[in-house]
């Protein structure tokens, strides 16, 4: 039966505009469609803050887009999974994806997995990055309000990143390397108008330099030869934004599936990879044009010539059909999406302490959990084979009003979470802070009261809600499952370890990175991981010199910036134990 349970029609990796576009279709058409996520829906489009050029949406934000694709794919019968693909067995007429939540099975593939942002390799790219260097303006443009920024690209990512960027600096340079823009001149002719904005054609960056952060670049026209720098001075910063492509989400297919040199899935016209029903859709395929709607239309391409492979191999192979198995698990969550409006009614009878509630109200005008979050979480706690202690340790400041209502609006919706609120004294936290805690802080444990080594200092919202949410599901148990490799890493942690993630809540990136530590710490006591949403402690930014999210403190002393998953954090942290 539960064999069964974990087979699909489809199943789709990724869950950005091309894997979103891709569950539309496919559960439209009465599959049973799973999309598999590793750090939450929407993809490198969530961190774009104006998306203006999609047809018929004058404008939205990327993660207004995709929220609304997502509840599109799932009014259809779409189930969506927070998980990890760490192998695929894709030969054969079914398919097995070895994830971190367990195997799952399916007839057709869709890979939609995207792309990271591509590293130049220029002097000092590796040694000041999160320290000036940079590859997200709406994750780390704030650390560099007032400074000069130098944007490196041409494309329509480093026209748009450097357009936001003007928000923050004090001026902002596009260094691009062509002798013109390489996007569209709709794009670019906005950078004129922008009086913040300067514009270096037939430029390279040769090298950025400084002490502790970046103080000084050196640029070189690449038709004169004649090289130039920039200075800040001794005491100065300035910002340097690498926007130069990507490098595709495929290094976990090698051998699986063919690439290009370069990593890129080779596609047909009907999106086919070299494996028969395994499609590949969006960023992460040989294309001629990066954008929402290109990524969008291979998701439905994809989706459509898959549909006929799976709906051959069901009558070839005599497979029943297995859409009664969604429509039950959809009309599953109307049901509890009608017993959330009647239990919503009921709340506003509960007794709130008022600050709490003036807290939530002055932070999100509605409270911290929406309707539709309420109903994601009804389907989530009932999977926890125990329960979780969440120890909120409380000062007088405004944050810690923030997490005593948010607590207030969780610990309504479940048993299997127990909130207990310790509001220290003023004298006692100003000791408690003298001693280097950090305050406020969400202390998770065990129901036998063993634990208390995963932290949260601020309330979790935006992409660190799901973080969140895995920590808890980490601590009740079971677990998310992993690789037996990665277990034998933790175990070898014999050292006490205390990881601070420092993260931004508008940040894609970071999820990853908590989920990591906080996955090591639930498995391992020696690791305490600890998240810390920066804009709450601008004192941490200071001390280590902080200039980009994720950013990683081990004992206070080690220092590591950029996305990493579990492996990666794992191998880390075993050899930090000996520096």
């Amino acid at each position: 039966m539960e064999q069964k349970e974990k087979l699909y029609d489809v199943i789709i990796i990724g869950g950005g505009p091309a894997g979103l576009s891709a569950a539309i279709y496919t559960a439209r058409a009465r599959y049973r469609v799973l999309v598999v996520e590793k750090a939450g829906v929407g993809g490198q489009i969530t961190i774009t803050s104006e998306v203006v050029n999609y047809p018929g949406v004058e404008s939205a934000s990327g993660s207004e887009l995709t929220r609304a694709m997502k509840k599109q794919a799932e009014n259809f019968g779409a189930e969506f999974l927070m998980a990890e693909v760490l192998d695929v067995e894709l030969e054969g007429d079914v398919k097995t994806l070895h994830t971190t939540a367990g195997d799952y099975q399916a007839l057709g593939v869709v890979i939609a997995t995207g792309a990271n942002p591509r590293k130049l390799g220029f002097k000092g790219e590796k040694e000041f990055q999160g320290r000036g260097v940079a590859y997200c303006a709406t994750c780390d443009g704030e650390f560099f309000t007032g400074m000069e920024v130098f944007v490196i690209g041409g494309g329509f990512a480093a026209v748009e990143e450097g357009l936001f960027l003007t928000k923050y600096a004090s001026r902002v340079t596009l260094i691009v390397r062509e002798e013109d823009f390489t996007c569209a001149k709709a794009v670019s002719d906005p950078v004129w108008k922008e009086p913040k904005i300067r514009v270096e054609f037939n430029t390279e960056i040769v090298e950025a330099g400084g002490k502790s952060v970046v103080s000084h670049a050196r640029f070189r026209n690449n038709q004169t030869g004649q090289e130039w720098t920039y200075d800040a001075g001794e005491n100065g910063g300035l910002g340097i934004f690498v926007f130069a492509g990507y490098v595709p989400n495929t290094g976990w297919l090698q051998g699986k599936v063919k690439c290009t040199p370069q990593g890129y899935l080779e596609t047909d016209a009907d999106q086919k990879t070299s494996i028969d029903g395994v499609y590949g859709a969006g960023d992460v395929c040989v294309k001629n044009l990066r954008q929402v709607v290109t990524a969008v239309s291979d998701g439905a391409v994809a989706a459509t010539s898959l549909e006929k492979y799976v709906s051959a191999l069901h009558e070839r192979k005599n497979i029943p059909d297995l859409w009664p198995m969604a429509r039950a698990v959809m009309e599953k969550k109307r049901g509890e999406r009608e017993e959330e409006g009647s239990r919503e009614d009921r709340e506003h009878l509960r007794k709130q302490k008022a600050n709490d509630r003036d807290a939530a109200e002055e932070r999100t005008g509605n409270g911290f959990l929406s309707p539709e979050i309420r109903s994601q979480l009804a389907g989530i706690f009932p999977k926890f084979s125990g329960r979780v202690t969440i120890r909120a340790r409380l000062d007088d400041s405004p944050l810690a009003g923030e997490i005593s209502g948010f607590l207030g609006e969780l610990e309504d919706l479940t048993d299997r979470v127990r909130c207990i609120r310790e509001n220290l004294l003023p004298e006692e936290a100003k000791v408690r802070r003298t001693e280097g805690e950090l305050l406020p802080a969400m202390i998770l444990e065990r129901e036998d009261g063993s634990g208390g080594n995963i932290v949260f200092h601020g309330v979790p919202g935006g992409h660190e809600f799901n973080s969140f949410i895995i920590a808890l599901y980490n601590m009740a148990g079971p677990g998310q499952a992993m690789e037996n490799s990665v277990r034998e890493k933790i175990k070898g942690i014999h050292k006490k370890l205390n990881v601070k993630v420092m993260v931004s809540l508008s940040c894609t990136m970071c999820p990853e990175v908590v989920m990591a530590v906080q996955r090591i710490a639930a498995e391992n006591d020696h690791v305490t991981g600890q998240m810390v949403d920066l804009m709450h402690y601008p004192e941490l930014k200071e001390k280590y010199r902080i200039m980009s999210v994720p950013c990683m403190v081990v004992n206070d002393s080690q220092v590591y910036f950029g996305k990493k998953n579990l492996e990666e954090v794992a191998e880390l942290l075993e050899q930090a134990q000996f520096l």
